[in-house]
């Protein structure tokens, strides 16, 4: 590769702080600006879709649009990053929340409950389509409404899936977490670097290798 840069699918600031600390360099690719658009993405769960399949499906969806997008836009090609992150209680997925309702009724469902989240990355390229799917356990203490409805006071649950963030206010009833800890915010940093790796991306920061 002449440089060793890649794109990075995903508006998400989490994701660019992660990345960030671990020195890879990377150019946002805003997949719905125009021209040209590329067709969009859809993030409904499919009829029987387990969710694990669905956060692949999805994340796979992400890669190829983009790919397709630097084609048409006729950017530089490099390897490009796409991420999906969702949260699983039993079988049920929760999304985003879209009001102050919807958060508290997810945060009372994972209130002294463990639950999964579930980070699927992919990175396409000229070699091809890598991807992998990191799974994590998160128990959350008991809350009572009265802490559930002041965390859904504040800004963070609404654009995160499960209503919550781990690197928020919501760590003070995070009690235990298996799994990775940067997977949790949304970018697992040892998968992601396995991927951009076989993508022919230097991710060390010793340049001697």
């Amino acid at each position: 590769m002449s440089e060793n840069r890649i794109y990075l699918a995903s508006k998400s600031p989490r994701r660019k702080e992660l990345l960030q600390q671990v020195g890879i360099a990377y150019e946002v690719l805003l997949l719905r600006d125009a021209p040209p658009r590329g067709p969009d993405v859809t993030e409904i769960v499919l009829p029987g879709e387990k969710p694990q399949a669905y956060v692949a499906r999805v994340t796979q969806e992400k890669a190829d649009m983009a790919w397709k997008v630097i084609q048409l836009r006729g950017l530089p090609q490099r390897p490009v990053l796409a991420a999906d992150t969702t949260v699983v209680l039993g079988e049920q997925i929760l999304g985003k929340p879209a009001n102050r309702d919807a958060a508290i009724a997810m945060l009372s469902q994972l209130a002294g409950q463990t639950h999964q989240v579930l980070t699927s990355i992919a990175v396409r390229s000229a070699l091809g389509l890598h991807t992998v799917t990191q799974c994590s356990d998160v128990s959350f203490a008991a809350m009572n409404q009265a802490e559930i409805a002041a965390y859904c006071d504040t800004s963070e649950p609404y654009d995160k899936a499960g209503g919550y963030g781990i690197q928020g206010a919501a760590a003070r009833y995070i009690a235990n977490i298996r799994g990775s800890y940067s997977g949790i915010m949304g970018l697992p940093i040892f998968e992601t670097c396995q991927l951009l790796e076989a993508a022919g991306v230097r991710t060390t920061t010793d340049r001697s290798l």
